[in-house]
């Protein structure tokens, strides 16, 4: 599950995450790297200086695309410091801010330490460093013995792609979902007119799962899945119109492929010739989901809507 959620999240960010079109994500290794324009990188025994160049797309540079606010205290052309020590608590400040900053964003991540989210050596340092070090915890809460975790090498890098990856889950959420929006209340009021089927609320507290936006989303799924049904399916060559549901979530109720071809109708009437009448309306084997979704896949790739769906 973790490993689909990841390939999910890197393949968005790949594609919507930057200004100026697609940019490769690997999570957590070009977000842990790509942290300013020009950077020091430590390797064992030495130090030795990497310039990335003006056209490096840095984390903020994604943040920035993505909510309009550059991250408190951060320029653009910041460098880090030669010294390595230096240099981690930099980093490590940085990303103190950064997940200070999502957090009044209205982001949840209170299982995300800023160490997990530095280099390997970098942590290392850390660790040592807040081992050794004496240092009252009233002149700097970072030495702070009370959240401090030592990992070995493979469960840090394992915790350090966790985290990453919920860092992005929330920056998506907090920024991106928000975007949603509905058209007009008399549109999505208007499911209740449609043979009495119940309307979803998107109000904060109508739901302990899907936030307002997401809510938001379900309607509108609903609305087309409803609207579209009997046109899309009124001449299908595997099955009879398919029933009305009630779409209330955003696995089981998509895995036949046909709420989401309903979808992909409502703005593409054309696909229903080529593509959807050939669905099976009410599959009843895995092997007819996999052809459902195989049309589905076929038909956003002929719209050119290609973000890298897997059948």
């Amino acid at each position: 599950f973790f490993q689909k959620t990841l390939t999910a999240v890197k393949i968005w960010f790949t594609l919507f995450g930057w200004s100026d079109g697609q940019n490769p994500v690997s999570i957590p290794h070009s977000l842990r790297r790509d942290v300013c324009k020009g950077q020091l990188t430590a390797s064992q025994e030495k130090v030795f200086k990497e310039n990335l160049g003006k056209d490096t797309k840095t984390l903020y540079d994604m943040l920035f695309h993505l909510s309009g606010e550059l991250l408190p205290g951060m320029t653009s052309g910041q460098l880090l410091p030669l010294d390595p020590v230096e240099r981690m608590l930099q980093l490590h400040w940085q990303h103190s801010a950064l997940l200070t900053f999502l957090r009044s964003q209205g982001a949840y991540l209170p299982h995300v330490m800023p160490e997990f989210l530095l280099e390997l050596d970098d942590y290392k340092k850390w660790i040592e460093m807040q081992t050794e070090l004496k240092v009252d915890v009233n002149n700097s809460d970072i030495f702070s013995d009370k959240h401090l975790f030592i990992l070995e090498d493979n469960i840090f890098e394992t915790m350090s792609k966790r985290a990453w990856t919920d860092v992005l889950l929330q920056i998506y959420k907090v920024f991106v979902l928000p975007r949603v929006s509905s058209c007009s209340n008399t549109d999505l009021s208007s499911l209740e007119r449609m043979q009495n089927m119940p309307r979803i609320k998107s109000e904060p507290l109508s739901s302990n799962i899907y936030s307002p936006y997401e809510l938001t989303i379900l309607t509108w799924l609903n609305k087309h899945y409803e609207k579209n049904r009997k046109t899309v399916w009124k001449d299908c060559q595997k099955g009879e119109v398919p029933p009305m549901r009630w779409i209330v979530n955003f696995d089981r109720d998509l895995l036949d492929g046909l709420v989401l071809a309903a979808q992909l109708a409502a703005y593409c009437p054309y696909l229903i010739a080529t593509h959807f009448v050939r669905m099976y309306t009410n599959p009843r084997s895995p092997e007819q989901l996999l052809h459902n979704c195989l049309i589905l896949v076929n038909a956003m790739h002929s719209v050119k809507l290609s973000i890298d769906i897997k059948v």
